[in-house]
């Protein structure tokens, strides 16, 4: 149970502190995870990072999940994800109660402080993961055109052909060298079989009413969104969002992108909007459904991946597709992170002090952010 808690512990403090989207979050989970709690290297993080590129749900969180589980087993898995989701959600569902009411000065300058903060732990994690990712030509072109790409047309399935290009160029062009077999991995059926049957399940429930509808629109959408975050928003309109006035809607997204944590965590405000009678079991409910496939999808894929990605192809793959991550991370680097923090001069100069802090003093992170939200109330 040690190791149980010291995954909710250390999940719960990025859960505090992760603003910027699930693009930043992999670079929060690269700086603490691989190089200041060494629970595994580069190359173990990036085949995590690449397989949570492939399934549907909140990206980050499936990785954080994922790093849960490896460390502690599934109940590491399950506080990974409790830990890092509690702050967003509780902000949220408290939104929810009373949503009508502005946010402070106050609360708003110590965002600021937090946005500026992720803007320096970003670009530090952006310049760590090309160290470790882009080592020759190829991988760093592949970095490259990603980070151009989606800075000239960002979307999700740019996004998706972008990783599947790299994938494929890597698998011919990317030369691994050759690695022990591991003993044959299987699939995980259980939790498989659970994800299908719960998504055939919900056809139905949509068409009831009550809790049994809130937990088959937050499902689907949890299961049918690649890249999570903003790509979650027309689902989510489309469904939960018709029993929800557009302003109140677009409020709800709004105060997901400000709040620390993942996007998903929407899923808390709009479950409590639903049910006026009931918005605590309306907003759990709903932030469990929106989560469950993705990670019910992580246990059964994970031993597979980890299985596939010693054959030399899938290896080759891998590097590409943790190339192209690369050059994701450095378009979230700038927009929304510094896009949405740094609008002067002066932001711009603590950011470069920020980053002198971060990478040749290596100040640690707690004192970072008290520093960054002393900051964030002075400006």
């Amino acid at each position: 149970m040690d190791k149980v808690f010291e995954v909710f512990k250390r999940f719960l403090w990025l859960g505090l502190i992760s603003l910027g989207g699930p693009a930043a979050h992999i670079g929060y989970f690269q700086k603490a995870f691989v190089e200041q709690y060494r629970w595994l290297d580069d190359h173990a993080y990036g085949k995590l990072v690449a397989l949570s590129q492939f399934l549907p749900g909140p990206g980050s969180s499936q990785v954080g999940f994922a790093l849960g589980l490896q460390r502690a087993g599934l109940l590491g898995g399950i506080a990974a994800f409790v830990g890092f989701t509690l702050p967003s959600f509780v902000i949220m569902y408290g939104l929810a109660k009373s949503y009508n009411l502005l946010a402070g000065d106050t609360l708003n300058s110590i965002i600021h402080g937090l946005k500026l903060l992720a803007v320096v732990v970003v670009a530090d994690a952006s310049l760590s993961m090309y160290n470790s990712f882009c080592k020759n030509r190829l991988t760093t072109t592949i970095a490259v055109i990603s980070f151009i790409c989606l800075l000239l047309l960002s979307s999700i399935q740019v996004q998706m052909l972008l990783l599947v290009v790299a994938a494929a160029t890597g698998a011919i062009y990317c030369h691994t060298p050759p690695q022990q077999q591991r003993s044959a991995a299987r699939l995980n059926y259980l939790p498989l079989i659970a994800f299908v049957m719960l998504f055939v399940s919900t056809l139905y429930l949509a068409q009831t009413s009550g809790f049994a509808q809130t937990f088959a629109y937050f499902y689907q959408s949890g299961a049918l969104v690649f890249g999570g975050g903003h790509v979650v928003l027309p689902l989510l309109q489309e469904t939960a969002g018709q029993g929800i006035a557009n302003d109140t809607f677009l409020m709800g997204y709004a105060a997901a992108q400000a709040v620390p944590g993942p996007m998903f965590s929407l899923a808390a405000f709009l479950g409590g909007q639903l049910h006026s009678t009931s918005p605590f079991l309306g907003a759990l409910l709903a932030t469990l459904a929106i989560f469950l496939p993705g990670f019910l999808l992580v246990l059964s894929l994970q031993g597979v991946w980890q299985s596939l990605s010693t054959h030399r192809r899938v290896g080759g793959a891998v590097i590409a597709i943790n190339a192209a991550v690369v050059g994701i991370l450095l378009s979230a680097l700038y927009s929304p992170v510094f896009t949405s923090a740094v609008t002067s001069a002066e932001h711009m100069a603590i950011v470069a002090l920020g980053l002198l802090l971060q990478r040749v003093y290596k100040l640690p992170i707690a004192m970072m952010v008290l520093l960054f939200v002393l900051i964030g109330l002075f400006l």
